[in-house]
């Protein structure tokens, strides 16, 4: 019997199993993953950002996580010789409306206790000279790195310390018995004193699986990119984004060097009818049917509506979604915009519509699974991890 089974290798399952295993050396810890590597999904579909937890409300997992996972990130990264930057980030705005969100952010970065420094339009064309805006925030913790590297690197730890890692092992069946989880995948059949599932796209699948109340669903959405020509990669030097609208729960597209070399544009945030294909166009008839059945995603629709046709619109017209990048650098052009990977972020939305911001983890008397693991979870992996193994290491309910 194993001690552990977690479910997903993507950066916080392995997270889990490699904090467990740091805690509790000899445990047995088996992490199962369907794909034919880890990290296969939303880990190595990410911007390769190592957020600073500027945007997150106060009190909040969000932010308490987040503010950790910087620093246990740039840790990690230096113990295991893997490259990352603090190039910092610049939150610009445009005009007065984004200049009064501007100040509001400013406000619940002091909260969270957030490094920030107001900036001048002067001290913006000094710091981004290709950049236009009449203010910004900038962010000097705020990083880049591949979180497909560190994923591998925390496996590799996992096995190190004794676990194991088995890919190509999709879990069919979970059954809670006393003393036990009987899990059922393609490799056969464990059995495990405690289970944790962090599923991601699937996590609401994996949560029905185990018998959990499944009052959410999990919702793709695209994350569009671009990059820029090999000679734009100079275009800027910190991190773009624009000011947030607090009504709408993305970010905006914004300008992204990565960590080898590029710079990315985007994301959008469109509705995606395939939760694991990433091709544009691509459609799972399971995924839409189990959405279009579901009521919350009608009632997210209608309070969305606007966006959302905006967002789908700016998806398949290039020209709309490079007018929302020149806003802020307006010497881009459409021919800079080069294709790039698509990611596919798993938002969980309730019953009544209301789409979870935070955190979302449910349990049963050994079973505990992350039901949502927004961004910054790539970023706050390590303290998730911790926080996970506080909750399990305690003793089962038997």
């Amino acid at each position: 019997m194993e001690d552990l089974v977690v479910i997903g290798a993507g950066i916080v399952g392995l997270a889990t199993a490699r904090e467990v295993l740091q805690r509790r050396p000899g445990t047995s810890v088996l992490v199962l993953e369907k794909a034919d590597d880890v990290a296969g999904a939303q880990t190595g579909h990410n911007s390769g950002v190592i957020h600073a937890g500027i945007y997150y409300a106060p009190g909040s997992l969000k932010a308490r996580l987040c503010r950790a996972g910087v620093r246990a990130t740039q840790e990690f990264c230096d113990e295991h010789d893997i490259h990352h930057r603090s190039i910092g980030k610049l939150v610009v705005a445009t005009d007065d409306v984004e200049i009064t969100r501007m100040e509001q952010l400013a406000e619940r970065a002091a909260r969270n206790g957030i490094e920030l420094e107001r900036v001048d339009g002067d001290r913006l064309a000094e710091l981004e000279p290709r950049v236009r805006g009449r203010a910004a925030l900038l962010s000097p913790t705020t990083g880049i790195v591949d979180f497909r590297e560190v994923a591998r690197a925390m496996a590799a730890d996992v096995v190190r310390l004794g676990g194991r890692v088995v890919t190509r092992s999709q879990v069919r069946s979970i059954e809670e018995r006393p003393g036990e989880v009987v899990v059922g995948s393609d490799t056969g059949e464990y059995r495990t004193r405690r289970l944790v599932a962090c599923a991601g796209l699937q996590a609401d699948r994996v949560a029905a699986l185990g018998g959990l109340d499944v009052d959410f669903q999990i919702i793709p959405f695209r994350g569009e990119y671009y990059q820029l020509p090999h000679d734009r990669s100079d275009v800027v030097q910190h991190l773009i984004y624009p000011v947030p609208d607090p009504a709408l729960p993305f970010l905006g597209v914004h300008l992204s060097p990565t960590i080898d070399g590029r710079v990315t544009v985007g994301p959008n945030a469109v509705l995606g009818f395939s939760r694991e294909r990433y091709d544009r166009g691509s459609v799972t008839v399971r995924d839409v049917a189990r959405f279009a059945a579901f009521p919350g995603m009608w009632r997210f629709a209608k309070s969305n509506l606007r966006t959302g046709i905006d967002e789908m619109r700016n998806s398949w017209f290039r020209r709309g979604y490079l007018e929302l990048v020149r806003k802020y650098c307006p010497e881009l052009e459409l021919s800079d915009l080069l294709p790039y990977p698509a990611g596919i972020r798993a938002q969980a939305v309730l019953r009544d519509g209301t789409s979870v911001e935070d955190f979302l983890l449910r349990s049963t008397g050994r079973q505990l699974h992350v039901c949502n693991a927004p961004s910054p979870a790539a970023t706050s992996a390590i303290p998730i991890g911790g926080l996970i193994a506080d909750r399990i290491l305690e003793p089962a309910d038997d």
